[in-house]
């Protein structure tokens, strides 16, 4: 019931420096090391959430800039915020899906992203609820600040079950 190819070392002959081991067939579960591209993570929850959360700060956005505004302090920062947060969440993203942070151990990325996405909740949190309070019933500004709020839940979603998970793994790893 051999399901790969097993090398077995007995030892170094006294004749000189031993050969380095026989390239050998690797098994299913070691090929995930050597994939440059982390194919489950498309199909991940936490892939899909934040594919989730960059469209519905995309459409946010444009929303926003497509409207026209009556405060523009108000839908300035609600537009910087919804690209800052949209470029972290791409970032955290394609670190994913690149494994780079398997690389970069000198970091604690779960929690860099737990931080961003705690700093940048609560700032897309004040930006819907100003966008909402300015609005002054003109649809674009209505969507874009429904959209901030979507997007509020979703980063909501994805804190708590980045926490969730950080708990469990501390708990079960004593």
């Amino acid at each position: 019931m051999s399901h790969g190819a097993r090398v077995i070392r007995t030892g170094v002959s006294s004749g000189g420096p031993a050969a380095p081991p026989p390239v050998t067939v690797a098994s299913s579960s070691a090929g995930s090391d050597v994939e440059f591209v982390d194919g489950g993570y498309f199909r991940s929850c936490a892939g899909m959430l934040k594919v989730a959360q960059m469209i519905s700060l995309l459409i946010g956005f444009i929303s926003v800039n497509n409207s026209p505004w009556t405060d523009y302090s108000a839908y300035s920062f609600f537009q910087i915020v919804t690209m800052c947060d949209l470029v972290m969440i791409l970032f955290f993203y394609i670190m994913h899906i690149f494994r780079v942070y398997s690389r970069l151990t000198c970091v604690s990325w779960p929690l860099a992203e737990f931080l961003h996405y705690l700093i940048g909740t609560i700032l897309l949190l004040i930006g819907s609820i100003v966008a909402a309070a300015k609005s002054y019933n003109i649809t674009g500004l209505v969507a874009g600040a429904t959209f901030g709020f979507l997007a509020t839940i979703l980063c909501v979603i994805s804190m708590w079950s980045s926490y969730k998970v950080s708990c469990i793994t501390q708990s079960t790893s004593k």
